[in-house]
């Protein structure tokens, strides 16, 4: 079998903390050792293309979005968690570089709607199937059944986590009180971008 610095760092701490389970500590040593090196593959990318990470974080918003790709300001500060003030001095620079647009709508033309250029989604996606390819790398060692294996085993831990049960993914008959609107706009609220908020 093959053995890395995780198995040397647990048995090191196994003979000093007899209370130590080594399992749960080889597990998360190897996640922040993943975590670091998927970080720094983000960061060497980003500084390649050009681009700041909350540069890429308002442009991966507004793409996900769906077409036309646009958001009210307070929309997009709410997601990236913001104050109004703060995104607007985020946007300047990205709307000068090219990569969104801020318009007044007609109707109204105290709101203003933010989207997204061709350009900016270009930048995006130029910036993710870089990360998507550095991360394929990271697991290389594992066969693709591997990979599943380990997607469905994080899935347990991601759930309980976020208190997800198998009563939550059942489909409720319409009439049921717990679909209402505000129930719908609770669970939104829960939604996170999972995959870029590394």
């Amino acid at each position: 079998m093959i053995r890395d610095s995780v198995d040397r760092h647990v048995e090191v701490w196994s003979k000093e903390l007899d209370w130590l389970d080594p399992v749960t500590e080889a597990i998360f040593a190897r996640l922040s050792i993943i975590a670091r090196h998927a970080a720094q593959a983000r960061r060497n990318t980003l500084d390649a293309d050009g681009l700041r990470y909350w540069q890429f974080k308002v442009l991966l918003q507004l793409r996900r979005t769906g077409p036309p790709y646009e958001a009210s300001p307070s929309d997009l500060a709410d997601s990236l968690g913001l104050t109004r003030g703060a995104l607007s001095a985020r946007l300047a620079p990205i709307e000068e570089a090219g990569f969104i647009t801020r318009t007044h709508e007609s109707a109204d033309r105290r709101r203003v709607r933010v989207r997204l250029t061709e350009a900016g989604s270009a930048a995006f996606e130029q910036q993710a199937s870089r990360e998507e390819r550095g991360e394929a790398a990271l697991l290389a060692p594992l066969t693709a059944a591997d990979r599943q294996t380990l997607a469905d085993l994080l899935r347990k831990v991601v759930a309980e986590i976020e208190g997800v049960t198998d009563a939550d993914q059942a489909p409720r008959d319409s009439t049921d009180p717990a679909q209402s609107p505000k129930r719908h706009a609770r669970s939104a609220a829960k939604l996170v971008d999972h995959r870029k908020r590394k």
